[in-house]
C-alpha cells in the first residue's frame, strides 16, 4: 500500500473519531432547529430593549398621578396643543404669581389687567380702591416662592378650554402705613408666608399664548 493511501486512511479514521466524540458531548440535531431563544444576539438585544410607544408621559407624571383625572385632563390638553409642557407652564406660573401679587400689593393693577378674568380684576380693583379711601399705602418686597405644585386640572374638549389649579407658597415682607406714615401692620424684618391656590385658564391651540387668572383662593 503506497504512502498517500495510508495517510488518507489515517485522516479518515481521525475524522470518524472526532465526529463520534462530538456527538457524545453535544447530542444530535435532526433536520432544522431554530436558534436558541436565550442567545442574546445584537438583533435580540435591540428587540428586548425596544422603547414601547404610548407609555407614561413623564412631563405629566412628574406632577400628578398617572391614573388621576388630572393626568387625563393634561393629556387632552397636550393632544389639543402638542407643544404644551406642564413643567414649563408651572415655571411660568411661578413668575406670573410674583408679578401679579406684587402689582396687587403695590396698587398698580392696570398692567396686569389683560391677564386677569373680569371678576378677578374687579375684586383686585375693589381692594385697591378701599385702601386708597382709607389712606393706606403698602410697601412690599417679594422674597421668593418656596412651593409651586399642580393641584387640579380640567379640560373641556368641546371648547378646548383648559383650567389648571396651582398652589403657591410665597414669602414677602409687607408694611402697611396710614396717611400719616405710621406703620399699622407688618414689619420690615418679619417675613410673611402667603399661601394661595390660583386657577389659570386658556383655550388650547389658540393664537393667544397667555393664560388668564380666573380664580384665587387659599
Amino acid at each position: 500500500m503506497n504512502s498517500p493511501l495510508i495517510q488518507l486512511l489515517v485522516l479518515a479514521g481521525i475524522a470518524v473519531f472526532l465526529v463520534l466524540k462530538l456527538r457524545g458531548v453535544l447530542g444530535t440535531r435532526d433536520g432544522y432547529e431554530a436558534p436558541r431563544s436565550d442567545v442574546m444576539t445584537p438583533e435580540a438585544n435591540r428587540e428586548k430593549f425596544e422603547v414601547i410607544e404610548g407609555g407614561p408621559d413623564q412631563d405629566i407624571t412628574d406632577h400628578v398621578d398617572e391614573k388621576s383625572p388630572e393626568a387625563k385632563a393634561l393629556s387632552e390638553m397636550k393632544t389639543a396643543e402638542p407643544s404644551f409642557s406642564v413643567s414649563e407652564f408651572l415655571q411660568r406660573s411661578k413668575s406670573a404669581y410674583e408679578w401679579i401679587l406684587m402689582a396687587f400689593e403695590n396698587g398698580d393693577i392696570s398692567q396686569i389687567k389683560p391677564y386677569l378674568a373680569d371678576d378677578v380684576y374687579e375684586a383686585f380693583s375693589g381692594v385697591v380702591a378701599s385702601r386708597e379711601e382709607q389712606g393706606l399705602t403698602i410697601d412690599a418686597e417679594f422674597i421668593g416662592v418656596s412651593e409651586v405644585s399642580l393641584v387640579g386640572a380640567r379640560f373641556n374638549a368641546a371648547k378646548n378650554k383648559a383650567e389648571v389649579d396651582v398652589r403657591f407658597v410665597g414669602e414677602l415682607t409687607s408694611i402697611v402705613r396710614d396717611n400719616a406714615g405710621v406703620v399699622v401692620e407688618g414689619s420690615e424684618t418679619e417675613v410673611k408666608r402667603q399661601r394661595d391656590i390660583w386657577t389659570f385658564s386658556r383655550v388650547m391651540g389658540s393664537d393667544d399664548p397667555n393664560w388668564q387668572l380666573v380664580t384665587t383662593g387659599e
